[in-house]
């Protein structure tokens, strides 16, 4: 689960800095790159869940 939970907070730190350069300056391949990275973080959010419902339950 230390392994999800860092890949996690890396894809959020992508996120982050292109969000903003979408936002700040209108790069609109950053906006691209941020959605992508919003829907792999979803996938990611939603094993964590999974791994973490299981990990509650030993």
């Amino acid at each position: 689960m230390k392994d999800l939970v860092k890949k996690i907070e890396e894809k959020m730190e992508f996120f982050k800095v292109n969000a903003d350069a979408q936002v700040a300056k209108g790069n609109k391949a950053a906006g691209a790159r941020a959605r992508k990275a919003a829907l792999d973080l979803m996938k990611d959010l939603k094993e964590f869940r999974k791994v973490s419902v299981e990990a509650a339950k030993e």
